[in-house]
């Protein structure tokens, strides 16, 4: 049976599941009614209150914009900029980690704490191989022990993965020479936020095994941000349940008659098609196969899934598309008509017909940039408006991703991860494409919001007679939103036809 058999619909989680009690020994984080937010705006986290002891692993759910990963990052001591604790009290090893001077908290950090974020590959240094990433934080840099580290994260070490660098890994891979980098240090607290997120069943079955071992053998206490309910039964002793805090309601979209949005294009069976790619990373252990002679097709106002294990090129398939990533050999065409295999050398019309939306909303906006910035960029590059045209813009994009416009205002951390995804749609929308690829987009997100994003792109497909292409392990999602499905294996293309006919054999 393919991994992709075992796939199922989530199921509740009780808010609560009792363990029996750590008797005689304290806990190593106690959270009392703690509340966090941004002072004269929003409220990050509802009061909360929590602990755990070493060995025990705790679940923190609830939907998109809850206070997860604020959590998290407040038991790190790293709360987001201009955000503060209003209201209750956080205890970490005996310490509050906001009132610990810089040095104090770099030194509870770098003994006793471990982070790993949502998207991990951000944070592995391109140029550095794997091995040598795994030894920058370790306690033990032989080579026995990184290795150990790696096999102990269920990564091979014998197919050349410790000399390959982060960008010639898959997803699920990166996550986990992040998890190896985080526990080299041996910490006695680990967090974690969404560590199954893009992930298919049969690896996510596999972390969730990992962190059970390691919560016993390394008698670690895991915090963990996560919307997945399969995850959460098989291996958390408590499973937390945040609230959200409330949000202002987005003004009702309007209609495509009234927003300007483009009548339908007449349709030309083409759409952006490739023949023939194929892509290899190179390196010491030999040659690993992204890409194997796949082919590609997107009809005009389709959509299509794309599907297969993690390391299975899915990624690299979108990537070569938006022209991100240049093929070793086959061709692009959008149209029929050839299709410049790099961003840089492609028309700026070309730019602007196709979009990718990554998995990690932080992957298409600068932190340092307020939304309204990072949405009035591509609108000054594919468009000419006047300064007022593009603010009433900006707010127009907001209300068709169903935020209000004064998000225009915040930056990316003053968001949840559902909001980022929606501006990172917004983003792509500004250049009214006739292609969008999205990778992954709604794997970090709780189910109600995951189904929210895909209505809101059916919607704005719709409207806009925009295809769209599908990267996801969701197969609830591919199957009720694609209509035809390609699937890859090792880099192959292994089927291609109607979703309803191929779904059921995987």
């Amino acid at each position: 049976m393919s991994y992709f058999a075992r796939s199922a619909a989530s199921q509740g989680v009780p808010d609560e599941t009792t363990t029996p009690a750590m008797s005689g020994a304290a806990p190593l984080v106690r959270v009392t009614d703690l509340e966090i937010r941004i002072p004269g705006g929003p409220v990050l986290l509802r009061p909360v209150g929590l602990s755990i002891h070493a060995g025990q692993i705790i679940a923190l759910t609830g939907v998109s914009g809850c206070g997860k990963t604020t959590l998290l990052r407040a038991v790190l001591g790293h709360l987001p900029t201009g955000a503060v604790i209003s209201a209750g009290t956080l205890d970490v090893l005996g310490h509050d980690p906001s009132a610990l001077s810089p040095e104090a908290l770099r030194e509870l950090r770098r003994n006793r704490l471990a982070y790993v974020g949502q998207d991990p590959g951000s944070a592995l240094n391109p140029r550095m191989k794997i091995r040598r990433l795994v030894a920058e934080t370790a306690t033990d840099t032989s080579e026995q022990a990184v290795l150990g580290l790696l096999r102990e994260c269920r990564l091979p070490t014998d197919d050349g993965l410790p000399d390959r660098r982060p960008t010639a890994v898959s997803g699920g891979q990166q996550r986990r020479v992040a998890l190896a980098r985080a526990l080299a240090r041996t910490p006695d607290i680990l967090l974690l936020d969404e560590p199954t997120a893009g992930l298919d069943t049969a690896l996510r079955d596999d972390i969730a095994d990992l962190l059970r071992h390691l919560a016993n053998t390394r008698d670690l206490a895991i915090i963990m941000a996560c919307h997945d309910p399969e995850l959460a039964d098989a291996c958390a002793d408590r499973v937390v349940r945040l609230c959200p805090p409330p949000q202002p309601r987005p003004s009702a979209p309007r209609s495509a008659s009234s927003t300007g949005t483009p009548e339908k294009k007449p349709s030309t069976a083409e759409g952006i098609a490739a023949h023939g790619l194929s892509v290899a990373f190179r390196h010491r252990g030999g040659i690993q196969h992204a890409l194997d002679a796949v082919d590609f097709t997107a009809p005009p106002g389709s959509a299509t899934g794309i599907v297969g294990p993690s390391g299975s090129g899915k990624t690299t398939l979108l990537r070569v598309l938006a022209g991100l990533h240049k093929p070793d050999s086959g061709t692009l065409t959008l149209h029929g008509h050839p299709l410049a295999a790099t961003a840089r050398s492609r028309r700026r019309e070309h730019l602007r017909r196709v979009q990718l939306v990554p998995q990690n909303p932080l992957d298409a906006l600068n932190p340092s940039r307020t939304v309204g910035a990072a949405l009035a960029r591509p609108l000054r590059l594919h468009r000419s408006l006047t300064r007022n045209q593009a603010r009433d813009r900006v707010a127009e994009l907001l209300r068709q991703v169903e935020l209000p416009a004064d998000f225009a205002h915040r930056y990316p951390a003053e968001l949840s991860g559902g909001q980022r995804q929606r501006v990172s749609i917004a983003r792509a929308l500004a250049t009214e494409p006739d292609y969008l690829l999205c990778d992954e987009i709604t794997s970090a997100l709780d189910p109600d919001t995951a189904t929210a994003i895909m209505e809101l792109l059916q919607r704005l497909r719709t409207e806009r007679d925009m295809a769209i292409a599908l990267v996801s392990h969701e197969l609830h999602l591919i199957g009720a939103y694609t209509e035809t499905m390609h699937l890859l294996d090792t880099g192959r293309l292994t089927q291609y036809g109607p979703t309803a006919t191929l779904l059921p054999t995987v």
